[in-house]
């Protein structure tokens, strides 16, 4: 299986023109948040549609630069992952959407027990025996993914709580555009591609329920 993991849109879709070959061979499409630059449901639906044109297998979460109405249209789309589990290709993919409170306010702001209490219940979906992708904006707390300019740690209790729990194969973020990565921690391949607006994005192969290729580019 092949994923292409794209985050940190905000809007801007130019770059998918030459990523079109890479996104078209994936078996599915993985989107880690801020589809848009504060945008509502027309915006998300315009974005995800611009994907969805070169390869429709999509799955998302809402970033924190998402309003409500983005992420309620992820949800009625069918496309939304935060709070539940999809099983793909003999996969489970979960996820949990927007981020802890930021320096600036932003619309889709969560306390840490509210992202828990997300991703537990993606958790409780998940059969027994099948390889686990998760899919966050927010990157988990003292990974390879969540160090900001200054060099401090940024990043989620939750969602780490949540790698160690579910012991997944992958965890794909976003987030921290400048902590760009592909990195085995904690029993699993973090990716933080980095920002599609400016031509960022991760590709993960998974074979027999295990990771032979991460990488961003």
């Amino acid at each position: 299986m092949k994923l292409v993991v794209l985050s940190d849109l905000h809007g801007d879709v130019t770059a998918l023109d030459a990523l079109a070959p890479a996104v078209a061979g994936a078996d599915v499409v993985l989107l880690a948040g801020d589809l848009t630059h504060f945008g509502r449901e027309a915006a998300a639906a315009e974005v995800v549609g611009a994907v969805r044109r070169i390869n429709p297998a999509v799955l998302a979460v809402p970033g924190n630069c998402d309003r409500p109405e983005a992420a309620a249209w992820l949800e009625r789309s069918g496309l939304g992952l935060d709070g539940r589990c999809e099983v793909r290709h003999g996969i489970a993919f979960i996820g949990a959407g927007g981020s802890i409170p930021c320096p600036g306010r932003t619309p889709n702001e969560r306390t840490e027990e509210v992202l828990a209490d997300r991703l537990e219940s993606a958790r409780r979906g998940v059969p027994a025996g099948i390889p686990v992708v998760l899919l966050v904006h927010q990157p988990p707390l003292g990974s390879p993914a969540d160090m900001a300019g200054g060099g401090t740690h940024v990043g989620s209790t939750a969602v780490r709580d949540a790698v160690r729990a579910c012991r997944p194969v992958l965890c794909a973020c976003g987030h921290i555009h400048e902590s760009r990565c592909a990195e085995s921690w904690e029993g699993a391949w973090v990716v933080n591609p980095g920002p599609l607006r400016e031509g960022h994005y991760g590709v993960v192969r998974i074979e027999s329920g295990a990771i032979v290729e991460a990488a961003v580019r």
